[in-house]
């Protein structure tokens, strides 16, 4: 596990705070939950993504089921 220092203004601070009370976690979970799933959404594209064409219009509605398999598969890191 690693320490690391944050600066955030009095309206997040103050939001982390009533959210760790709530759920009667500490500021540190919650904060780690929150940077878990922003990061997720993050990854980079596999390579050559936009590049080619399936022939299919659906491809944008469908990238994170299509993303998923291609994790699944081994495609995808």
């Amino acid at each position: 596990m690693v320490t690391l220092a944050i600066q955030l203004d009095d309206r997040l601070a103050d939001v982390i705070r009533t959210l760790a009370a709530a759920q009667e976690r500490s500021e540190s979970e919650i904060v780690s939950e929150a940077l878990e799933i922003y990061t997720e959404d993050k990854r980079p594209a596999p390579q050559g993504v936009g590049k080619y064409h399936s022939g299919k219009t659906d491809t944008s509605e469908n990238a994170r089921p299509i993303l998923r398999e291609a994790v699944k598969g081994g495609r995808w890191p």
